[in-house]
């Protein structure tokens, strides 16, 4: 089962604030133990916001919103891309990570979406394009 593991951003996280190197390095032996595991399959921090962009849709129109961004408890500082078992392996993982910022801080785990979630509407050639451009992302 693929999850997507968002840390969420705290106030330090927006303002720049960089880890320590004791915290960097608590980080990095967890995410040796993740990939020895076999459960990262990618990860990275994210800048602050105000870095960012964002695009906003209404019908055809697009509106490009520079950062930063207001709401902070919203935004993603990190995330990493994990495969496990099921939702009570990713919890149990999460619980093992130090904490990623200096303060109190949240880490929220989504699972991804499969192909057969949409098993009603899927067409052959819609299956097949998924599975074409899979084995192609994942050749890279």
């Amino acid at each position: 089962m693929r999850m997507m593991v968002f840390v969420k951003a705290t106030e330090d996280s927006e303002k720049g604030v960089m880890p320590t190197t004791e915290l960097l390095d608590a980080m990095m032996k967890y995410n040796e133990e993740l990939v020895k595991a076999g459960i990262m399959v990618g990860g990275d921090g994210l800048k602050p916001s105000s870095a960012g962009k964002r695009v906003a849709f209404d019908g055809p129109g697009r509106t490009v919103i520079d950062g930063p961004f207001a709401e902070t408890r919203e935004l993603v500082a990190g995330y990493w891309l994990w495969e496990v078992k099921d939702m009570d392996e990713a919890v149990e993982w999460v619980k093992r990570c130090p904490n990623p910022m200096f303060g109190p801080s949240e880490i929220e785990i989504r699972p991804f979406f499969e192909m057969e979630d949409f098993a009603e509407i899927v067409t052959p050639e819609i299956a097949e394009r998924e599975a074409r451009l899979r084995a192609e992302t994942e050749g890279r």
